[in-house]
């Protein structure tokens, strides 16, 4: 069987459901009709043994970000593990081919490499071509100075354009993309195909995009690849604008969910102006779905929510560090709180090294946030964080970092409840699991084993096949 199915008429027998019943399903019309321990086939309908494997809604990524994970895949990489020191660096970027207008694109930069980086420092390691640099964080790009003339970074307005005490920019763009894009040479989003077959891989059939501020060309670019199928999983977006609801008619085209909000790290904004955002979305009948990375920006959301009121879906991006202090106030706002332990297992080691071991504790919290009421989903935050969700789902029950270290063991969720945490509606992360039922869409994931045996050691060669319910077949 191949990894990817779309399937209309199928009987599946001789499955482990969730709750380790054993079952046969008959999907019809690319939705599941029937769920029985014993069903006849039917003359002519197609049928597979699944050989007691555990059968499963599809996984739901609650957070990635969908074009830059195919724009990081046509990059240079520019930090750890394949970069290490500035001479792997200048290595990499010399070899790398510039694109159709003569750029070159680096991602995945870490100041462990070469420092922090700015122009200057840029141009003495590649000066030949306009070169931006994304740093792995996914907040700052550092530019060259051709880089930076190409997008006549001196009479830029934005503000996060870092400057110097001589009021000239230093190549470092913080939280700019949608300026530096308008910039940039135009081009198309790029195409989402090796993503949908890695996302499929993985058993993922829904994912939901985190990107702020879509693009109309973005959000189109989405449509098209879900109406020919380049891209089977479901999309839900955050970034759609306010005033520019999507056709959401058809099952392949993006559904629009809360409204992305980022409280930038390198400068919040103030309390009225944000309290006024967020009414503005609930005003649109749309949840707010806000970054917070740090302390200061979880309690100035956590005071604005207080001032604005809060609506139904209203959720917490990240919460890498969340004091165990704020965690009742969390749940009394009825937030929940889409997480990404998965950076534990990437970059643990950075943070037991940079981040004080009393807050440790603090960091990607789990099982203190459901123990407390907090509606808790998992996600990857790819390309910034790994896509695999097995990878997640590991790293949310082990904790463990690159070097063997455990951080925060008492985080750890069981086997259980972190593939629970994948397995929540697209529009209720961190809701009830979703569950096969008659009359839901198949999509599905079938795993080589039964669920206990693959969550004793979660890895992506667990998953058999992954199925999509063809409820209207894509036009491509």
């Amino acid at each position: 069987m191949s990894r990817l199915r779309r399937v209309s008429d199928v009987l599946l027998y001789d499955t482990e459901l969730v709750d380790g019943r054993r079952a046969d399903v008959r999907i019809v019309g690319g939705r599941i009709a029937e769920v029985a321990p014993d069903l006849s086939r039917r003359p002519g309908e197609e049928a597979i043994d699944c050989r007691r494997g555990a059968l499963l809604p599809g996984l739901a990524d609650h957070h990635l970000h969908l074009h830059a994970l195919a724009a990081h895949r046509q990059s240079v990489r520019c930090g750890p593990p394949a970069v290490r020191d500035r001479a792997g660096l200048t290595a990499a970027l010399a070899s790398a081919p510039p694109d159709e207008h003569g750029w070159i694109r680096g991602v995945g930069y870490h100041e462990t490499v070469a420092g922090n980086l700015d122009a200057v420092a840029l141009d003495r390691i590649h000066p030949g071509h306009p070169v931006r640099v994304q740093h792995r964080s996914g907040a700052l790009w550092i530019l060259n100075s051709l880089a930076g003339k190409a997008v006549s970074l001196t009479t830029g307005d934005h503000p996060g354009i870092e400057r110097g005490a001589d009021g000239a920019p230093t190549g470092r763009l913080w939280r700019a993309d949608d300026w530096l894009r308008t910039r940039l040479p135009r081009t198309r989003p790029p195409g989402l195909a090796t993503v949908g077959e890695d996302l499929a891989r993985f058993g993922v059939t829904s994912v939901t995009d985190a990107t702020p501020g879509l693009t109309p060309d973005a959000l189109a670019a989405l449509a098209d690849d879900m109406a020919t199928g380049v891209l089977p999983q479901r999309v839900h977006v955050l970034g759609a604008p306010l005033d520019a609801p999507l056709d959401t008619s058809s099952p392949h085209r993006p559904t629009v969910g809360p409204y992305k909000i980022v409280l930038a790290d390198s400068g919040l904004p103030a309390l009225g102006d944000l309290v006024e955002l967020i009414r503005a979305a609930h005003a649109a009948g749309r949840a707010v779905a806000v970054h917070v990375v740090t302390r200061e920006a979880l309690v100035l959301l956590l005071v604005a929510l207080r001032e604005s009121g809060v609506l139904p879906g209203d959720r917490i991006e990240h919460g890498a560090l969340v004091p165990r202090e704020l965690i009742g106030d969390i749940a009394a706002l009825r937030l929940r709180v889409v997480t990404q332990p998965g950076f534990l297992a990437d970059r643990g080691d950075d943070f037991a090294r940079d981040v004080p071991a009393l807050d440790h504790a603090d960091l990607y919290r789990c099982r203190s946030l459901a123990e407390g009421g907090v509606r808790l989903a998992l996600s990857s935050d790819a390309p910034y964080g790994p896509l695999n969700p097995w990878a997640v789902i590991s790293a949310a029950v082990r904790r463990v970092t690159p070097a063997g270290h455990v951080l925060a063991p008492e985080e750890s969720l069981t086997p259980a409840a972190a593939i629970d945490a994948y397995l929540g509606a697209a529009d209720d992360p961190g809701g009830p699991p979703r569950q096969i039922r008659t009359g839901t869409v198949a999509d599905l994931v079938l795993l080589r084993t039964g669920l206990a045996e693959a969550l004793a050691d979660p890895t992506a060669q667990s998953v058999r096949a992954t199925l999509v319910g063809a409820e209207g077949e894509p036009t491509g």
